[in-house]
């Protein structure tokens, strides 16, 4: 019953986060999985230990893998889009929407993977091929937009799931955020680490929070970000 409710709430958000053709709105993250506003108890801080960038963010000497391995926690491997594409492009376009800036994106690592829900639900196809990216990136005439983000695309809807400094690596605790769409409260805010402004109640998106214990990903896709 709890991954019932968990999966279906989901859902629900992330429907609620897109216009009737299907597109993200910008106004929150298209993929939180939390069912009711975060208690005192649930309240959660971003990693502050990473301030943005004041200076040009750094850039790998080498240009990154574009292809990564099947494997227990990365069970389709993964793969970076063809720049110019719509599986390049698409998800550049979320993040922009969600939390605008100007200027153009400078995209340092980019990795499309598919795989289940969190947690999975096998008796629900349609949980089991959701498409999500791992992007990396700043913006040139803005160093201190610059960021790590995850998208994800569902049959019902696409969305941006979550935040990260830069300078963080891997899928860590409490690096990762997101943030839970608050109707009552809309204005949009800036959390020291995060680039850019956000819309929500921030909660750990690693371990999951603001109501339910729920990891953002599941142990199938996790691994996708290893060495990131």
């Amino acid at each position: 019953m709890r991954r019932f409710l968990a999966a279906s709430l989901a859902l629900a958000l992330l429907a609620a986060a897109c216009d009737d053709d299907g597109e993200p709105t910008g106004d929150g993250f298209g993929s939180v999985r939390s069912p009711s506003a975060a208690s005192e108890t649930d309240a959660f801080t971003p990693s502050a230990s990473v301030p943005p960038s004041p200076t040009e963010p750094a850039v790998p000497d080498r240009p990154p893998a574009t292809r990564g391995t099947q494997s227990p926690t990365c069970i389709e491997g993964w793969r970076t889009p063809r720049p110019g594409t719509p599986m390049f492009t698409d998800p550049l376009g979320i993040i922009r929407r969600t939390s605008p800036v100007d200027g153009e994106f400078v995209v340092v690592d980019m990795r499309m993977f598919v795989g289940p829900e969190s947690p999975p639900s096998p008796d629900k196809g349609y949980l089991q091929d959701i498409t999500r990216w791992y992007i990396k990136l700043y913006v040139e005439s803005d160093w201190s937009y610059a960021g790590r983000f995850i998208v994800e695309s569902r049959l019902f809807g696409r969305g941006l799931a979550a935040v990260a400094p830069y300078d963080s690596t891997g899928f860590r605790s409490p690096a990762w955020t997101g943030f839970q769409w608050d109707s009552a409260d809309t204005e949009a805010r800036a959390y020291p680490g995060l680039p850019g402004l956000w819309k929500g109640i921030p909660y750990d998106f690693v371990r999951g929070g603001a109501g339910l214990e729920i990891p953002g990903l599941p142990d199938e896709v996790a691994g996708c970000l290893d060495g990131t």
